[in-house]
């Protein structure tokens, strides 16, 4: 019986998601009309499509990819997560740069980087919370190469074979950064407070390494007293 109610409410929430995918699709369609609807956000994002010359494009792929994402799965391998990543979190670093005013190759290579690094790590921070509720999201390629079964992540396993399914992952997030900052020698210094957060991803990673790969690590949950600065001095000196 509980399995048909979990299967109902899974089946409502899609619906639901998907009556919402479809809104925005009309509405971004709507907007490139001049024709924006009465709604807060969808007004404000016609101003900024209208001052910035935001590429429609980029709106298009992060409701199609968030739609895709609405069966609620385990992503079946890494570069799975990382076209997700890529066509979410890096769409919106593509239309921070335009709203920066920064049309660049070389910056554009570097924020598909930072943006699998950031889909990468969210997948990775989010994993003892969907845990909690029976969900795990996890490549599911790289669970098998360690003899890992969702079962593990849902009890809070820290074994070394689950640590190291983690190692493998948050290694991948720092191979991105590492080449996205291949490119800063030739990014636009005016493309570099879109890539500020690299700071906070280089944090997570840095911690979890210190625990050891332990995801379920109290530590994991507590806020970086010092990331205010360490942003402020990767501003300063222009780097990300």
């Amino acid at each position: 019986m509980w399995g048909s109610l979990n299967l109902s409410y899974s089946i409502t929430q899609k619906t639901i998601g998907l009556m919402r995918m479809q809104f925005w699709r009309k509405t971004v369609e709507d907007i490139y009309c001049d024709n924006p609807p009465h709604q807060p956000v969808a007004i404000e994002l016609w101003k900024a499509i209208k001052k910035h010359n935001l590429t429609k494009r980029w709106l298009l792929k992060i409701i199609d990819e968030r739609e895709k994402n609405l069966d609620d799965r385990a992503y079946r391998n890494i570069q799975e997560l990382e076209t997700y990543a890529d066509n979410t979190h890096s769409a919106l670093l593509y239309l921070t740069l335009e709203m920066l005013g920064v049309r660049d190759i070389h910056a554009d290579h570097a924020a598909s980087h930072i943006g699998k690094a950031q889909g990468i790590v969210t997948c990775l921070r989010a994993t003892p919370y969907h845990s909690k509720r029976r969900k795990v999201f996890l490549p599911m390629d790289i669970c098998m190469l360690y003899g890992v079964s969702q079962e593990d992540f849902i009890r809070a396993n820290q074994e070394k074979n689950v640590r190291e399914v983690i190692y493998h992952i948050a290694s991948q997030a720092h191979v991105h950064l590492e080449h996205a900052r291949s490119f800063s020698k030739n990014v636009p210094v005016k493309a570099f407070p879109a890539f500020l957060y690299t700071v906070a991803l280089e944090d997570y990673l840095y911690k979890i390494q210190k625990v050891d790969f332990n995801i379920f690590h109290p530590s994991l949950h507590k806020k970086s007293t010092l990331l205010p600065l360490y942003l402020y001095i990767r501003s300063w000196k222009k780097k990300y």
